[in-house]
């Protein structure tokens, strides 16, 4: 067995990719695996920041009016 394959499940990458999230094969090829991962959504991966997070950074860094600029 070659390196890539003990890397990778194939297969299982196969079927997820193309089962799982609909993907044509040829769309599947073209990916690199971290997008597949990505795209997969990563176990154990945090959430991404929803409105109040993004709410909450607006506040703590306003944007300000630049008076310099016409």
């Amino acid at each position: 067995m070659s390196a890539p394959e003990r890397l990778f499940d194939w297969p299982g990458l196969m079927r997820a990719g193309m089962q799982g999230l609909g993907l044509k094969p040829a769309d599947f090829w073209a990916l690199t695996p971290a997008e597949l991962l990505l795209m997969l959504g990563e176990p154990g991966a945090k959430a991404p920041m929803g409105r109040a997070g993004l709410d909450a950074l607006a506040a703590r860094f306003p944007d300000e009016k630049d008076e310099t600029d016409g």
